[in-house]
């Protein structure tokens, strides 16, 4: 979107445009999945808001220069929603629309998980469960030592904190004091195999991430002035790490698969699909 300054800060994106926005990022994620015939509807329709937030409303980027040094960074670690992440990189500028339809084909620089050597705007591979907190520890510290006003998102699943290397890092991200990092986890309270409650019981999050010595900000993670409104609160966090709590529907914009375990990696396709579409349409015409 060539008439929005993403390198100023002071940019004004009202919750209503930016709902407008997820609305094509939620209708282009499950085109590109139906062409691929595979992949994450579920979690990648859950964080749609977040992203768009945070890419619209928030970060310092430039689709322009991409490795510009200055950059605010967003980690997506909960890899697997990697079609939310190209269609908002899409939308950004970073590459042409019509590239999303070669989502996982081969040769396509659209990998299953995000590849940042192959993708513009892409900061890390992420795959592996869990590593993402580590990775954007290591580059807030790298921002304070080189004293630039670098500010780093980490976007993790609540099924992803089953992994010990994320408590590790939520240590080491309080032992320094890193009020330049923030994490926020997108619990839509399920993972592969079932409901996170049955699988690993990660509740209650936020009173972890307190004891980890972590400013905690908990919100509806689909709603995008309450997103916007707790990036700006963790601005004002000083020498402590925050954590953003998101709650969320897995699936959220189409009502049939909003909370169903089974759209974790079931794509549609057909007069399914076109009823999706209508339906995020809809919600669309709805207004914040």
């Amino acid at each position: 979107m060539a008439d929005i300054d993403f390198k100023d800060p002071n940019r004004r994106i009202g919750a209503p445009e930016l709902k407008s926005i997820a609305s094509e990022i939620r209708e282009d994620i499950l085109r590109m999945l139906s062409e691929a015939k595979s992949g994450h509807p579920g979690g990648s329709l859950s964080c749609t808001d977040i992203l768009v937030s945070i890419y619209f409303g928030k970060m310092r980027h430039d689709p322009t220069n991409p490795k510009w040094n200055d950059r605010d960074r967003l980690l997506l670690s909960k890899g697997h929603a990697a079609p939310a992440l190209y269609s908002v990189l899409s939308k950004c500028g970073y590459f042409p629309k019509e590239e999303l339809m070669t989502l996982r084909k081969m040769d396509s620089r659209l990998q299953g998980h995000p590849d940042p050597k192959k993708l513009p705007g892409v900061e890390i591979p992420g795959g592996p469960e869990g590593i993402g907190l580590s990775e954007g520890i290591g580059m807030a510290l790298a921002a304070r030592i080189d004293k630039k006003p670098i500010r780093v998102y980490v976007i993790t699943g609540d099924g992803e904190l089953d992994e010990g290397e994320v408590w590790e890092a939520a240590m080491a991200a309080a032992k320094f004091k890193l009020d330049n990092l923030v994490a926020i986890v997108d619990q839509n309270g399920l993972q592969q195999e079932g409901p996170t409650a049955n699988i690993m019981p990660s509740d209650p999050v936020s009173a972890k991430f307190k004891a980890f010595n972590w400013n905690v900000i908990e919100i509806d993670g689909n709603n995008i002035q309450e997103v916007l409104n707790a990036l700006g609160q963790a601005d004002k966090a000083k020498r402590i790490p925050t954590a953003i709590v998101a709650k969320t529907k897995k699936g959220k914009g189409v009502s049939f698969m909003e909370g169903k375990v089974e759209y974790h990696s079931k794509t549609i396709s057909g007069e399914v699909l076109d009823k999706a579409i209508a339906e995020i349409r809809n919600g669309s015409k709805e207004g914040a």
